[in-house]
C-alpha cells in the first residue's frame, strides 16, 4: 500500500498496513472502555488484536470504513498493538486527519520502536502539516532504525529537494533510488535529479 503525494509516492510495507486516535468505545468492549483505556492484562487480547489489525489491512483500500471498524476493535483488545495504531495513522492520514495520524503514529512508533515505518508515516503527516524540520527528523529517525529502508530515503531525498533543505545525506539517498528505486518512476526521477547536479 503506498502514500501518494505529488510525484513518486512512497510506499508502506503492506505488513504493517495489515503495514492507527480513536474517540468512541468499539462495539463489544465492556462499558467505560474505549482504545485509550487500558485494560487489565487478563482482559488483553493482543491474538485477536493482531487478527483484526491484519483483516483490516486487507480491505483498507475497498472498505475504509470497515477498516477503521475493526482496527478500533483490535486496539479495544488490546490498546498496544502498534500495527493497528500505525494503520489507524494511515487512514487518518489519507483523510488528511493529520492531527489524529500523528498521535496514531506516536503511538506505533513507541510500540514498534525496531520499526521505521512509524516514523516514516509521522514525517509524512509532519511534513503536510508543513513542520519540515520535524519531518527530516523523522525521517532520519527511521533510517536509523533501518539505514536501508527505501521508502524513507525516497522520503527524505524528496522532502530535502521540494524544500531546499539538501545536505550530503542528499546525494546518497539519490544514488540509492537511482539504483533500487521502488518503481521506475522513483529511479527515473532520481536520475533526472543527478543529471541536474552541477
Amino acid at each position: 500500500m503506498s502514500v501518494r503525494r505529488g510525484g513518486p509516492f512512497v510506499s508502506v510495507p503492506a505488513w504493517v498496513l495489515a503495514l492507527c486516535c480513536g474517540l468512541v468505545a468499539c462495539a463489544g468492549a465492556p462499558r467505560g472502555t474505549g482504545p485509550y483505556s487500558p485494560a487489565s492484562q487478563a482482559q488483553r487480547d493482543p491474538l485477536e488484536a493482531q487478527r483484526l489489525s491484519r483483516d483490516a489491512s486487507a480491505v483498507m483500500v475497498e472498505d475504509p470504513h470497515r477498516a477503521e471498524e475493526m482496527l478500533r476493535e483490535a486496539l479495544s483488545a488490546d490498546l498496544y498493538c502498534g500495527p493497528a495504531h500505525n494503520n489507524l495513522g494511515v487512514l487518518y492520514l489519507q483523510r488528511g486527519m493529520l492531527y489524529e495520524a500523528a498521535g496514531e503514529f506516536e503511538w506505533a512508533r513507541r510500540l514498534m520502536p525496531g520499526h521505521p515505518d512509524p516514523r516514516l508515516n509521522l514525517g509524512l503527516a509532519l511534513e503536510r502539516a508543513g513542520r519540515v524540520d520535524e519531518a527530516l527528523a523523522e525521517y532520519a529517525a527511521a533510517l536509523e532504525v533501518h539505514p536501508d529502508h527505501l521508502p524513507s530515503l525516497q522520503a527524505l531525498a524528496r522532502c530535502q529537494l521540494r524544500h531546499g533543505r539538501t545536505d550530503a545525506t542528499t546525494d546518497h539517498a539519490l544514488r540509492e533510488i537511482a539504483f533500487r528505486g521502488e518503481t521506475r518512476q522513483w529511479r527515473e526521477w532520481a536520475r533526472m535529479r543527478i543529471a541536474q547536479e552541477p
